[in-house]
């Protein structure tokens, strides 16, 4: 027998639906009341770049929501970063109608490290399109630029050596980080894989995606080029080329995606430096980067972390490079969990300057939420 509709179920269901719109819209309304109570109260901040600290007013902001937002985490996982995203923009768009935020990036346009950019500080920002890492530095050293954005490691083939040996020379701080997950894309004008004569892309990107490069276009020459986004616009002139890069890219340069997703690991992160003469507050979840020069002695390393193991401060990594004062000298890039201005952490900070012949701390900066 079939079943019968209890009577009054499609008007129930229909009142339902009209009191969940009718309460969206009314909570909408609410939202804009509030959005132009924030916009206007932006309007009261100094303007001038030297009494407006970005990176402290960003880590601020996303501080004071994040117990709220980490409340959500265990009942409702999918919607905390959501919720950041969102105040990313709106923060995004109130410090826009304060004064412009110009960000310089390792370009051309379309890059993962404007991508990065916006993902940091909200598609609200004046984006600097730099030619390489060292002009990003130069942009923001000269004060063509508020601040920069630059990578310095991936997850498949590790650190990024320029920003290193750069951000060393630098009188500039680390104020913040993120992470972009990597998506690498084949680009070309060509219709068909077997139209393809060489490949274009960053040297970083053609190690992520040796594997399919192999098994897919073997033979193929593959040429080195600035970035990912230059590797596309290189490929927009060429039918016989293609390059490897983001979609983005793809679409600011009109190419056809002839492969999706080719990197060899669907893992592939790269991490992101936010570079600036501006200092990070505290936050719940900070980490400092530092630069120290281990002494010249048996044991010399060891008892230079011994001050962060005895006050029980994580490590999270370690990275050496050649030191440019003497031939096989070093120095060392460490990143620690917590603050410099924590009481913990700044102790084992004092200890460690006693056991090196050089220490610079390069700045404490909120980690990563994704």
């Amino acid at each position: 027998m079939a079943s019968r509709q209890s009577p009054g179920t499609d008007e129930s269901s229909s009142n339902s639906s009209t009191s969940a719109v009718e309460t969206l819209a009314r909570l909408d309304n609410a939202i804009v009341d509030l959005l132009v109570q924030r916009f206007d109260l932006v309007g009261t901040l100094p303007t001038s770049t030297s009494d407006y600290n970005v990176a402290a007013d960003r880590t601020l902001q996303l501080q004071k929501l994040e117990t709220a937002i980490q409340q959500l985490e265990k009942d409702k996982p999918d919607l905390p970063q959501r919720i950041r995203r969102v105040f990313t923009e709106i923060i995004s768009e109130c410090r826009d109608s304060l004064s412009p935020l110009s960000v310089a990036y390792l370009g051309p346009e379309g890059t993962f490290t404007q991508a990065a950019a916006f993902k940091f500080f909200g598609s609200a920002t004046q984006t600097i399109a730099c030619g390489d890492i060292d002009d990003v530095f130069h942009s923001v050293e000269s004060g063509q630029c508020m601040l920069g954005v630059v990578p310095i490691e991936n997850s498949v083939e590790g650190t990024i050596n320029r920003t290193l040996d750069r951000i060393l020379d630098s009188p500039l701080s680390i104020c913040g980080e993120q992470l972009l997950r990597i998506e690498h894309n084949l680009l070309s004008l060509a219709s068909q894989l077997k139209d393809v004569e060489c490949v274009y892309a960053h040297p970083q990107a053609l190690a992520q995606c040796r594997q399919w490069l192999s098994a897919n276009l073997p033979g193929i020459t593959r040429k080195a080029a600035s970035s990912n986004a230059a590797a596309a616009k290189l490929a927009a002139s060429d039918k016989t080329a293609a390059a490897i890069a983001s979609t983005t890219a793809a679409d600011i340069y009109e190419l056809g995606i002839l492969s999706s997703n080719i990197e060899d690991d669907a893992s592939n992160t790269t991490r992101f430096i936010v570079i600036g003469n501006q200092q990070s507050s505290p936050s719940s979840q900070d980490a400092t980067t530092l630069v120290v020069s281990a002494p010249h002695r048996p044991g010399g390393l060891r008892r230079m972390l011994e001050p962060f193991e005895n006050a029980g401060i994580s490590m999270t990594r370690i990275e050496s490079r050649p030191a440019r004062e003497a031939l096989w000298s070093y120095v060392f890039f460490i990143d620690v969990a917590g603050h410099k201005d924590d009481k913990v952490l700044a102790g084992a900070l004092s200890e460690l300057s006693e056991e090196t012949r050089f220490m610079r701390v390069l700045g404490s900066y909120p980690t990563a939420r994704d």
